[in-house]
């Protein structure tokens, strides 16, 4: 099999190979590769693979035809993204945060929730860069949020904030006390360029340096009733995250399911064209396809139980996709381990393209939940028994 073989493996269904974006997101992802070297050498945002993927109406492929957009199913974008990540994880990874806040819309517009249509109509026709905190916010959220006559006064500093460098929205939380609620948390959206708030020069990380995941400051920005779209209790885990796990998990693991493909690629074709081969990168080889089966029929079991946005949300469901990221996030960070210690000596090298997938590979364990808290979280349900 070559390596070229091995990146075009269907996964999933005909339908999502038939797609017509596949060979629109082929072409752009040709272009992208050319790039992933210097925005990862310089840390800098993939802005121009942004604008070609807005010139192909990308950032809005995902809502249905009839609002203005593509029509591309969950299942479709997830495949696409990994069909990104295997050229530019740097992009795929970015591109994935876009994409699970306009699926969670996409799953309220098919809960007929208010305003879902609206948001979604708007999009279609602007296609702002949606940019989310909600990794390092999670369910306490940080940063504080004080009532005023017409909306909040916001104050905080939000790490990790993908794309930021790019963005347009800024779709976020902060933390409030309501005389009768008590500690409650606001969700809401704010211009990136709204007064108030600044991105900080701090994105120099060991991998994923292309994502534009700048931290962004907020400084007493006002927040208008109408951009708030939740608040909650602060303690105890809100029914939204159950709907936030199920359509981002499958989204973001396509970055990572990409690159990992592209490791074994890559290695594959090495180790073929070695004239004098060691007699044990046969069953090396072996090794690594087997972790990535495993981190592609994760994967693919995340997708499939999204079932294009078609899911029922609750605790039991979060309990499954969460114990499916951490499989599909060390499956993937064992293949690229695994192809960087079959490729030798060669591998250490920057011209191999090994060593950019092994550090942005490292980033798939920082998205919820990190292995140690699903561990806490899954053991707490079983315990239950619910």
């Amino acid at each position: 099999m070559s390596s070229t073989q091995i990146l075009s493996t269907p996964v999933l269904s005909s339908s999502v190979s038939s797609s017509a974006w596949e060979p629109r997101i082929r072409n752009l992802s040709a272009r992208f590769a050319t790039r992933a070297a210097s925005a990862d050498e310089d840390a800098t945002f993939v802005a121009q693979n942004y604008a070609e993927l807005k010139a192909e109406g990308f950032l809005a492929a995902a809502i249905p035809v009839e609002l203005g957009g593509g029509g591309v199913s969950h299942s479709q974008m997830c495949d696409l993204l990994r069909v990104v990540g295997q050229h530019c994880g740097s992009t795929a990874l970015a591109l994935s945060m876009h994409q699970h806040l306009l699926a969670a819309i996409l799953w309220r517009h098919r809960q007929g929730q208010t305003g879902a249509e609206a948001t979604l109509r708007r999009v279609a026709e602007q296609q702002p860069v949606m940019v989310s905190t909600g990794a390092r916010d999670w369910t306490e959220s940080n940063g504080v949020a004080l009532k005023v006559p017409g909306g909040y006064r916001v104050s905080g500093t939000k790490a990790f904030a993908s794309q930021s460098a790019g963005g347009d929205l800024l779709v976020t939380s902060a933390q409030s006390q309501d005389p009768e609620r008590r500690a409650v948390v606001v969700h809401f959206t704010v211009p990136l360029r709204a007064d108030g708030v600044v991105l900080l020069d701090d994105w120099d990380t060991l991998g994923m340096r292309g994502t534009g995941s700048k931290t962004v400051r907020l400084t007493d920005v006002f927040v208008p009733d109408s951009a708030v779209t939740l608040v909650r209790p602060q303690e105890g885990f809100h029914p939204v995250f159950h709907v936030i796990l199920a359509v981002a998990m499958p989204l973001i693991m396509s970055a990572y399911v990409g690159i990992a493909q592209r490791a074994a690629a890559l290695v594959t074709e090495h180790a073929r064209q070695q004239a004098r081969r060691k007699p044990h990168v046969g069953p090396a080889l072996a090794a690594m396809h087997n972790e990535l089966i495993t981190a592609e029929l994760n994967w693919r079991d995340l997708v499939r139980m999204a079932n294009d946005l078609a899911f029922t949300p609750g605790m039991a469901n979060s309990h499954e996709v969460v114990s499916r990221k951490t499989n599909t996030a060390n499956a993937c960070m064992a293949v690229v381990t695994q192809a960087l210690a079959i490729a030798g000596g060669p591998g250490y090298y920057r011209s191999f393209n090994l060593e950019r997938l092994f550090r942005d590979i490292q980033a798939a364990r920082y998205h919820p939940l990190p292995e140690p808290d699903q561990l806490q979280f899954s053991g707490d349900h079983l315990l239950a028994g619910s």
